[in-house]
């Protein structure tokens, strides 16, 4: 029996259902960011990433069967093939969860301690091993689940969040957005075959084909150049792929562009291919809806292209169709029909069941939301809105990645002139670090919320309440735990001498960055300006978290934190007061890591 044969169009049947058979509600955002199908496909599971749970479905009805508690922001899951088994990444408690799936209820069986933000998980065939993206160790980390202990840890290029594991289990394909592109395993020996780099941001989710030759994914691109008018009209600022690498041997990433000009596509994340493999669909969580795109059709480049869909995918909706979904749209899986696909929304709270062929959303299974949004809610709808830019072309997440950076600099005008880039600042803690942007000229939040939105997005003017609801979101913006630190969160003996460094006549790193979060708040002058700048000076950022970064310094010069100390902004050059030993340099580095 196929239940999809059950599918009602209508939210209020299923909630009527769900009440029919006694089922309490909880009225609280659950946000769900990624959807599992088990095998027979009766039931999904679903991640819930602001209530740290996940649940378990019934699709038929819409009933929630049960919700297991999970860590802190848990981000992916994976099903073992006999579908007995879950394992969820929590992001911010830094574990891997593992539960066994029996008869409608998750029994958890324990968890591990993983640190470092993970994310992505894939499970092998005989559901003995997990394979979880470690973000900020960049890493990939090898789980023996019948021992819940990690066995292995492969490096893998910077910022690694999602991956894909080959049908015969031999080759893991991992989005490494800190260094934009794609690094290949080979499982067998553990290690790193080859990376792809093309620029990459903010990859999103990834599948591989049956044969174990490609794997797909969206992702965005940065093509630097001053945020005008007709850079972003013509795709020239930030634009949307879907690329494809091969798994077999290093060759040239292949794309096609996705945008539209005039109705572009932003912060493409979800990806599921079709059973025949001849159509994907791709979840544009910025611009809130689903696409549909026929694989056998797309002229998939490797150099050359246009900025924009062709004109033949433009034209024809039977190759390239847009299904607007509304709220957040993440993850996305395909039923083994090759017609419904199955959405976790993350603002909308629910799961949508989307009839492809058709082209519309056929039912809609809701989680449990609060009655009214709050006003951290609202704000955090309009950061994740690519509809609020020039033509949709990106949002504020597109550059702040879930509020905090990326892995490029930017050239915004947000200091006065084009032509000098920018790292992008993190906003974790943004609300209590004023003043704003680097050279700390801008004393008023509300007027740096408006003036990101109306000259970095060119987007229309916000109202005075849509700017309260953004600074109520920044507001809840605040670094995970350090891993760097000890478990109990105290600092290792290295870091202990490294704060005397840091508070030291010689280094005296404590003048500028001082107080809860590391920053005083003032402008200084410390050997890093260039000719040309508008405003003088610089406002030091907050140290909080700085380990959690791909460049350095207000140019992204440096590419290391131990680069940053030994050359532009070392403590001699900014002090004038000797070198520092080694011994107290890397005293100083494990200091500033575990802040």
């Amino acid at each position: 029996m196929n239940p999809l044969r059950y599918l009602v169009p209508v939210v209020a049947f299923c909630t009527l259902i769900s009440l029919l058979n006694g089922q309490s509600r909880p009225e609280v955002d659950r946000s769900p960011v990624d959807v599992l199908l088990t095998p027979d496909e009766t039931q999904l599971v679903t991640v819930n990433q602001t209530s740290d749970t996940v649940s378990l479905v019934e699709i038929a009805t819409g009933k929630i069967l049960v919700e297991a508690a999970v860590g802190r922001r848990p981000s992916s899951a994976a099903l073992s093939r006999d579908g007995k088994r879950l394992a969820v990444t929590s992001t911010y408690a830094g574990e891997l969860t593992l539960f066994a799936v029996e008869q409608g209820t998750l029994k958890k069986l324990g968890d591990v301690n993983l640190r470092f933000e993970p994310r992505g998980v894939a499970l092998s065939a005989d559901g003995e091993r997990a394979y979880v993206a470690l973000t900020t160790a960049h890493q990939v980390a090898v789980i023996d689940l019948a021992k819940l202990a990690i066995v292995e840890r492969i490096p893998v290029k910077r910022w690694p969040r999602y991956l894909a594991l080959s049908p015969d289990g031999t080759r893991l394909a991992v989005g490494t957005s800190g260094d934009g592109g794609v690094s290949v395993v080979d499982l067998a020996t553990g290690k790193m075959l080859f990376a792809e780099e093309f620029s990459g941001l903010n990859l999103g989710e990834m599948q591989i084909t049956k044969d174990g030759q490609y794997a797909y994914f969206p992702w965005m691109v940065y093509r630097q150049n001053p945020i005008t008018p007709n850079n972003i009209r013509i795709g020239w600022v930030l634009a949307s792929r879907l690329a494809r690498v091969r798994l077999d041997k290093p060759a040239r990433r292949e794309a096609v562009s996705l945008d539209i000009q005039g109705l572009a596509v932003a912060d493409p994340h979800g990806i599921a291919l079709s059973p025949d493999e001849r159509t994907a669909v791709i979840a544009a969580s910025g611009t809130h809806e689903l696409l549909v795109v026929r694989l056998t059709d797309v002229p998939m480049l490797d150099y050359g292209g246009t900025d924009h869909l062709p004109d033949e995918l433009r034209k024809d909706k039977s190759r390239f169709d847009r299904i607007p979904l509304g709220g957040r749209p993440m993850a996305v899986r395909y039923a083994r029909d090759g017609r419904h696909v199955f959405v976790a929304n993350y603002l909308l709270n629910a799961v949508q069941i989307i009839d492809v062929l058709a082209r519309k959303v056929v039912q809609t299974i809701p989680l449990g939301s609060a009655s009214e949004a709050t006003l951290a809610r609202r704000g955090e709808a309009i950061f994740f809105d690519g509809q609020r830019s020039l033509d949709q072309w990106y949002s504020c997440h597109t550059c702040h990645y879930e509020g905090h950076s990326n892995s490029i600099a930017m050239d915004t005008k947000n200091d006065g002139r084009f032509g000098n880039f920018k790292t992008v600042l993190s906003l974790r803690n943004v609300t209590r670090t004023g003043p704003w942007f680097w050279h700390g000229w801008e004393k008023d939040l509300r007027a740096a919320v408006k003036r990101s939105m109306t000259d970095t997005m060119l987007g229309k003017a916000p109202s005075d309440d849509d700017v309260k609801a953004v600074i109520a979101y920044l507001d809840t913006l605040a670094p995970p735990p350090n891993p760097h630190r000890q478990r109990d969160g105290t600092l290792t003996e290295a870091a202990r001498r490294g704060e005397k460094v840091f508070r030291s006549e010689k280094a005296n790193c404590a003048t500028c960055h001082s107080g809860k979060h590391f920053t005083d708040g003032r402008i200084h002058l410390v050997g890093t300006e260039q000719r040309g700048d508008v405003y003088k000076g610089y406002n030091p950022p907050s140290l909080l978290g700085v380990f959690d970064r791909i460049h350095f310094l207000h140019d992204g010069r440096a590419t290391t934190l131990e680069e940053t100390l030994r050359g532009p902004h070392s403590p001699q050059r900014v002090t004038g007061r000797g070198d520092l030993t080694e011994e107290e340099l890397q005293d100083l580095l494990a200091y500033v890591r575990s802040l």
